[in-house]
């Protein structure tokens, strides 16, 4: 008879550890929604492991009264991949940021995705290397003006849901660091999906990038400046939903149009088509706004499973370890 889990709450997942990020960050507002979620995923809570990587956000583990690894910079996908494979029974999850993720940690952070290892990634975007002190990082905007480019930053900056996309991601989704409701609702969905899921959190940096997400944040701007993607349901924002996304099929592309008298012109999201997911990760301010929400989720076997399955295998079919070291000198490996 499987044992009943106790009811937990927000302060069994609050560890007793100083919370230590600047005042005004990001981080704040995503640890609590985390805090505030786990009870309602109704699983033990030894059974959660944080892995992080190394940044502002990496701090994380340190905040939750759960297992953890605090690893070395951009191998977090790599260590949580470790553990998911030694115990299935866990639920794993990487916190890491831009530049810990897709800078130092890119190559891991494709193969985790390319496997669909069974866990939850957790991708803090403020646009800023915050830990070091504020330099560029894969996804400033050009002209960002750090202490590693004082006259604006040159580079042409990478998407995280498109790359998660590309690398053959199969949850991708993206939510914002003070929209809590919003926020719980995805990862709780990521949590659901079977292999890897990716949730890729715009957050504020108050010392170093201060404002960078406001049009997207801010209450009196959001609804001009950002569309909710909901399987089924139209995309459609602006402050009376006056505006929509449609797909302009001459250029395959997307526009935005006046949603009144263009009902059969309006795009409904299917978080199921791929190619729709991408143009949906790719629109950005000024003249589009950035979507939010699940933006692609497929089923499909998961590299953890996949592996459980070829291990039995394995060892169903190469007999007694001690008759094959008794056998004689030499054996055939085939």
């Amino acid at each position: 008879m499987s044992q009943a889990i106790p009811t937990l709450t927000l302060k069994d997942f609050a560890s007793d550890q100083e919370v230590r990020w600047c005042p005004g960050c990001g981080d704040y507002a995503i640890l609590k929604t985390i805090q505030k979620l786990m009870p309602d995923l109704n699983r033990p809570r030894e059974n959660q492991v944080f892995v992080s990587g190394i940044g502002c956000s990496s701090r994380f583990p340190y905040y939750m009264d759960t297992f953890g690894f605090h690893t070395i910079h951009g191998r977090a996908p790599a260590v949580a991949t470790g553990v998911k494979l030694a115990n299935e029974d866990l639920d794993v999850w990487v916190i890491t940021g831009d530049g810990d993720g897709f800078s130092i940690g890119g190559n891991h952070m494709l193969h985790v995705l390319r496997r669909n290892v069974d866990l939850q990634i957790l991708l803090f975007n403020n646009e800023i290397y915050g830990l070091t002190k504020g330099q560029y990082s894969p996804t400033s905007q050009p002209g960002t003006r750090s202490p590693s480019s004082p006259e604006g930053s040159i580079d042409a900056p990478l998407s995280p849901c498109e790359v998660a996309l590309g690398a053959g991601g199969t949850f991708i989704a993206r939510s914002i660091d003070t929209e809590a409701k919003h926020l719980s609702a995805v990862v709780k969905a990521s949590h659901a999906h079977k292999g890897t899921g990716f949730v890729e959190i715009l957050q504020n940096c108050p010392i170093y990038n201060d404002g960078v997400f406001e049009q997207v944040k801010d209450k009196k701007l959001a609804q001009d400046f950002r569309v909710e993607a909901v399987h089924g349901e139209p995309l459609l924002f602006g402050k009376v939903k006056e505006k929509a996304i449609s797909l302009n099929r001459n250029t395959l592309s997307l526009e935005v149009i006046e949603s009144a008298n263009n009902a059969d012109r309006i795009l409904v999201h299917d978080e199921t088509n791929r190619v729709l997911a991408q143009l949906l990760a790719a629109m950005s301010g000024p003249h589009f706004p950035v979507a939010v929400g699940v933006l692609y989720s497929e089923a499909k076997s998961t590299f953890t499973a996949d592996t459980a399955a070829h291990l039995q295998q394995v060892r169903s079919s190469s007999g007694n370890l001690k008759n094959l070291l008794h056998s004689g000198h030499t054996w055939q490996v085939k």
